[in-house]
C-alpha cells in the first residue's frame, strides 16, 4: 500500500497537546488546516525534543539564513486553546524530521509513523512512495517560536518533581528512593 502524506503548508494551527490527567496524559501533536484536522500521538520526550531543536534550528536560520526570527511569541500567535475534538488519533509518531525550506522561508516539520522495520534516513522530509504515513507541516519561523513555547508549557504542565529525588509526585506521593523507600506526600513536598 502507498504511503499517505498529509501536507500542510499554511495551517492554521499546529499545537502539542494533551489528554488526561497529569501523570496519565496521551501527547499529541495536532495540525488544522481549513476543515481538514489530524492528530498524532507522541511521547512526553519527542515533546521536549522537538521543541528544544526548533528552538537551535531557529537561531541556526536567523543566523546562516538571515531570515526574521522573532525572540519572542507574537500575541497574535499565543494558543492557550485545548486540542480541536473529537481527537482521534491518526497514527504514533516514531521517527522525526525537522528542516528548513528556503524557498518558502519556512520550518518544515515531519512526523513519521513507528514502524516494524528501521525508517531510511532518505525517506524523512521526501515524497517517496515507500515507506511509513506523515504528517508534513510548513511554518513561519514566528509560527515555530509559538509552536516550540507552547509544546514547552505543555511539558511542564505535568505533575510536579520531588524535591529530593526529582521522579515526578503523584497526587498521593511516591516512594522516594533518597527516603530510603518510606512514602514522600504531596503536601509534604509543597511545603519544601
Amino acid at each position: 500500500m502507498a504511503r499517505v502524506i498529509h501536507v500542510f503548508r499554511q495551517p492554521d494551527r499546529f499545537v502539542a497537546g494533551t489528554v488526561g490527567q497529569p501523570g496519565d496524559r496521551t501527547f499529541y501533536l495536532q495540525a488544522r488546516e481549513n476543515v481538514r484536522t489530524i492528530s498524532v500521538t507522541v511521547e512526553k520526550q519527542q515533546v521536549e525534543v522537538l521543541a528544544e531543536r526548533l528552538a537551535s534550528l531557529l537561531e541556526e536560520v536567523a543566523s546562516r539564513f538571515g531570515a526574521d526570527v522573532p525572540e519572542e511569541v507574537p500575541d497574535d500567535l499565543v494558543d492557550t486553546e485545548p486540542l480541536d475534538v473529537p481527537v482521534e488519533e491518526e497514527f504514533r509518531v516514531g521517527t522525526m524530521g525537522l528542516g528548513w525550506d528556503a524557498e518558502s522561508k519556512a520550518v518544515v516539520i515531519e512526523l513519521l509513523a513507528i514502524t516494524d522495520t528501521e525508517v531510511d534516513e532518505a525517506v524523512v522530509l521526501d515524497d517517496t512512495e515507500e515507506g511509513p504515513d506523515a504528517v508534513r507541516v510548513f511554518l513561519s519561523p514566528a509560527a515555530a517560536r509559538a509552536f516550540a513555547s507552547r509544546a514547552d508549557r505543555v511539558v511542564n504542565a505535568g505533575r510536579k518533581p520531588c524535591p529530593l529525588c526529582g521522579e515526578p509526585l503523584d497526587p498521593a506521593g511516591h516512594i522516594c528512593p533518597r527516603q530510603n523507600g518510606y512514602r514522600r506526600d504531596a503536601e509534604i513536598a509543597d511545603e519544601d
